[in-house]
């Protein structure tokens, strides 16, 4: 069953406003207890450069990645920022994938997140706009 075209740009809509939400709530509890967050994610921070590479991800593109989620959302007609969005999610598990030849897959919690991401990515990407594949 094929969805209407405002119902499929509704839920995108409502996709990318849950993305921006979730981002917004990783990187805000990653400013608040960095080695809580870090530890949860396998990662130990050490010095001044740990840290601040830790906040670039863990802040920074969360943060860039919620408000490029949050204005797709409120500008509908342009489905390259929500496709934009969908790339941000998926480079995260592909690096994971790639990591995953070198070390193994990610175990425990990273497992869980690294599916969400993919299957959040992957959705933005079907509800789509049909017939606008190249358009902006």
């Amino acid at each position: 069953m094929a969805l209407s075209p405002s119902r499929r740009q509704g839920l995108r809509s409502q996709l990318l406003q849950a993305i921006a939400t979730v981002n917004s709530l990783a990187a805000l509890s990653a400013m608040l207890d960095p080695d809580r967050t870090a530890a949860a994610m396998g990662l130990f921070l050490v010095g001044v450069n740990g840290y601040s590479q830790f906040y670039a991800i863990y802040v920074g593109v969360r943060l860039a990645t919620a408000g490029l989620a949050l204005l797709a959302a409120r500008q509908g007609d342009q489905p390259i920022l929500g496709d934009l969005a969908a790339l941000f999610l998926l480079a995260q598990p592909l690096g994971r994938i790639v990591a995953a030849f070198a070390i193994g897959l990610p175990q425990g919690l990273l497992f869980v997140v690294s599916g969400i991401e993919l299957l959040a990515g992957l959705a933005l990407l079907l509800l789509r706009p049909r017939g606008k594949l190249l358009s902006p």
